[in-house]
């Protein structure tokens, strides 16, 4: 079997990305017509499971008040307030952030700012989760 066409040394591949940070580490973004399958980010889940532990950890009595938990825990008041209001996001911004289809914007600092109660609100807040809900 034998080659018609010289097989060429180098080959050049374009591939239009940029870099944006998350969680802390720099990352590869494709542009937004390009279908990407997302890693769940884990600093987002771990703040996730801490809160609805903490909220449990509280409902059961254990802890009586947020302020003996931080204390318990050795985290600051305020982190421990803000990470508990975690556990009212509505349950399919929490499932989404578990599997991944968050947005590469969506940073735990994002996610511990003041956030709408209502559910519809929530969704229209986090629009990078509202756009791959669908």
């Amino acid at each position: 079997m034998t080659r018609t066409t010289p097989v060429p040394e180098t080959v050049t591949i374009h591939v239009p990305f940029h870099i944006v940070k998350r969680g802390g580490r720099k990352e590869f973004q494709l542009p937004e017509n390009a279908k990407q399958k997302r890693a769940p980010d884990n600093t987002v889940i771990k703040a996730l499971a801490r809160a609805f532990r903490w909220k449990q950890m509280l409902e059961s009595g254990e802890f009586t008040t947020i302020a003996e938990l931080a204390e318990r825990e050795g985290i600051a008041l305020s982190y421990t307030t803000r990470v508990l209001r975690l556990t009212l996001l509505a349950p399919d911004i929490v499932e989404a952030i578990l599997e991944g289809k968050q947005g590469p914007e969506l940073t735990l600092a994002q996610v511990l700012e003041p956030f709408a109660m209502e559910w519809a609100k929530q969704r229209k807040g986090f629009g990078s989760i509202e756009r791959n809900l669908g």
